[in-house]
C-alpha cells in the first residue's frame, strides 16, 4: 500500500547547485556587488533574461520585493490606484500598499480568473494594473492588455506561480511591461527566498537597480544601461532588496530542470484533475483556451455543499492523508480578501469571489510526486467527499 505523500517537500537541490555552494563558500563572496563582474547573481540576471526572452532582470530578495520595486519604478504618484485580483496571496496588495498607492480589488470568477467585466468596470478609475496569476491560472491576457493599452494604463504580471505557463505562444511574466517571479520554496525553482523581476524597458529596470540597493557606482557592474544609471543615481531612495550571491547559486543549476518540472507538474495536475472530476461533488475548472499551465498544485471546487460539509470534508482528507485547505474556511488565510485590514478604506463586498472562495479548495501537487502517490491523493479526495456527501448505511438499516 502506497504511503501518504509528503506534498510539502520540494525537489531535491541538484548537486551542481550543492557544488557551486561549496565554492562559493570557499570563496566568502557572499555579497553581489563584491565581484567586478560575473558574480552567481548577475549571471542569473543573465541567463533567466536570456530564458525568458527579455532584454533585462533584476534579482532581489522576494517576489514581493520585485513587486514593489516594479510599482515605484513606473513613476506613480502617491495614492495611485492599483487594480489588482481579490483572489490573490496577501503580499500583493501589500506591497501595493508600501508602494505608496491604494489596492483596488477586483472580482475574480469560479475558475480562479479575473471577472472581465468588474475589470472593464474599473480599470476606468485606476493609474496602474498589477495581475496575479493566482496559483498558476492565467486571466484572459489579451483581453486585459486591450483594454489597459488603450487607456495607456501600465500592466506588471505577479508570476509568482507561473514560471513555464505559456499564454498564446507568448511566456508569462512577458506581457505585461514587468513580470515577478518567485523562487520561494513552493514555487517551480527553489531558493527558500528569492525573486526575480524582468522588463524590455531600460528606464524601469535602471531605477529598479538603484533602488534594490545599487548604491555609490555598484550599478556599473549591470551592463548597458549606463545613461539611464546616471539619470538617476542619487534621485531614488535605497530600499536594499538585494538577492545574495548564495540563493543564486542555488537557483541557476535548478534553470535547467524547468522543462521537465512543468512537463512533470501539468502531467501531474491532469491526471489528479480528471479523477477529481468524476466526483458528483469536486469540480476542477477548465484551463482557459490559449493556456499552458505549468502547475504545481491543484485547485478546485466544492460542489453542492454547505459550510458544514466543507470543513467535514477538510478533515476527513486529512484523515486519510491529504491536506486540504478551503481558502475561505482557514482562519486567518493570507488568501483571504477579508483578512487584508491593512488596506485603507473601506473593504468592497466582492460576492463573487466571497462564495468562490468559500467553495474553493487547494492541494499541494509537487512534480516530484509518482503515480502511485498521485493515485493514492485522488483516491483520498473523492473518497472523503463521498464519505462526507453519500456515506454508507448503517448495518441493518
Amino acid at each position: 500500500m502506497t504511503a501518504a505523500p509528503k506534498m510539502h517537500d520540494a525537489e531535491p537541490i541538484p548537486p551542481a547547485a550543492l557544488k557551486a555552494v561549496e565554492e562559493l563558500l570557499q570563496s566568502g563572496d557572499l555579497f553581489r556587488y563584491h565581484a567586478p563582474q560575473d558574480a552567481p547573481v548577475a549571471l542569473l540576471e543573465r541567463e533567466f533574461a536570456e530564458y525568458m526572452g527579455a532584454k533585462y532582470a533584476l534579482a532581489v530578495s522576494s517576489c514581493s520585493a520585485a513587486l514593489f520595486l516594479s510599482l515605484k519604478s513606473l513613476g506613480l504618484p502617491r495614492g495611485a490606484r492599483v487594480l489588482i485580483p481579490a483572489f490573490t496571496f496577501a503580499a500583493v496588495p501589500s506591497a501595493v500598499v508600501h508602494a505608496d498607492c491604494q489596492p483596488v480589488l477586483c472580482e475574480v470568477g469560479t475558475n480562479y480568473r479575473i471577472d472581465l467585466e468588474d475589470f472593464e468596470a474599473k480599470i476606468e478609475d485606476v493609474q496602474a494594473v498589477l495581475i496575479s496569476h493566482m496559483r498558476g491560472h492565467t486571466s484572459d491576457m489579451d483581453r486585459i492588455m486591450e483594454l489597459a493599452e488603450a487607456r495607456g494604463i501600465p500592466v506588471i504580471e505577479d508570476a509568482a506561480h507561473s514560471l513555464g505557463t505559456v499564454w498564446d505562444g507568448r511566456k508569462i511574466g512577458t506581457i505585461g511591461k514587468i513580470g515577478c517571479f518567485s523562487f520561494q520554496s513552493y514555487k517551480l525553482i527553489n531558493a527558500g527566498e528569492g525573486g526575480i523581476m524582468i522588463t524590455d524597458d531600460a528606464d524601469i529596470v535602471a531605477q529598479a537597480v538603484i533602488m534594490s540597493g545599487a548604491y555609490e557606482h555598484n550599478w556599473k557592474k549591470h551592463a548597458g544601461l549606463e545613461s539611464a544609471f546616471r539619470h538617476w543615481q542619487n534621485r531614488l531612495p535605497l530600499y536594499n532588496l538585494r538577492m545574495g550571491n548564495l540563493s543564486a547559486a542555488v537557483i541557476r543549476p535548478q534553470l535547467d530542470e524547468v522543462a521537465r518540472r512543468v512537463r512533470d507538474g501539468r502531467a501531474n495536475h491532469d491526471f489528479v484533475a480528471e479523477r477529481l472530476n468524476t466526483s458528483p461533488w469536486l469540480d476542477v475548472p477548465p484551463p482557459l483556451p490559449k493556456e499552458d499551465r505549468a502547475p504545481d498544485s491543484i485547485q478546485f471546487n466544492l460542489v453542492n455543499m454547505d459550510r458544514d460539509s466543507a470543513v467535514s470534508f477538510a478533515e476527513a482528507a486529512h484523515a486519510a492523508g491529504v491536506k486540504v485547505q478551503v481558502f475561505g474556511l482557514s482562519t486567518d488565510n493570507a488568501r483571504a480578501f477579508w483578512n487584508w485590514q491593512f488596506i485603507p478604506g473601506d473593504m468592497p463586498e466582492l460576492p463573487r469571489t466571497r462564495a468562490m472562495l468559500e467553495n474553493a479548495c487547494d492541494v499541494r501537487l509537487p512534480a516530484r510526486l509518482t503515480r502511485a502517490e498521485l493515485e493514492f491523493v485522488a483516491e483520498a479526495l473523492t473518497g472523503a467527499a463521498a464519505s462526507v456527501m453519500a456515506p454508507l448505511p448503517a448495518y441493518g438499516t
